[in-house]
């Protein structure tokens, strides 16, 4: 009885290790691309009160590390420096914030 029961266990053992080992899953890691960026500016830019202010079709996005940054030119700043407004773009949020501009 004994050697049936060691036996018996030894066969679940070896088949628990035969059976296909699946990663834990993660959620997926979202990364907004340049395009996205831009676009969530020309949202952000759309909901201000000055919204006409803006040339967000004559916008430049930049590589920032973690986030984008995105210029977008304002009409009312034509002649002066800096003549755009800066915002930065989480890659893995897309949430947009406002930054100074020196």
């Amino acid at each position: 009885m004994i050697k049936s029961l060691i036996l018996a266990g030894s066969l679940l053992v070896g088949l628990a290790g035969c059976q296909p080992k699946t990663p834990p899953t993660t959620p997926a890691q979202t990364s907004y691309s340049q395009a996205d960026a831009l676009s969530a500016v020309r949202r952000y830019v759309l909901a201000q009160p000055n919204a006409s202010l803006f040339v967000v079709d004559s916008a430049s996005v930049v590589d920032a590390g973690p986030q984008w940054q995105v210029l977008v030119p304002r009409t009312d700043w034509a002649g002066r420096m800096p003549n755009r407004a800066a915002f930065e773009v989480s890659k893995t949020t897309g949430q947009v914030s406002t930054r100074p501009v020196k």
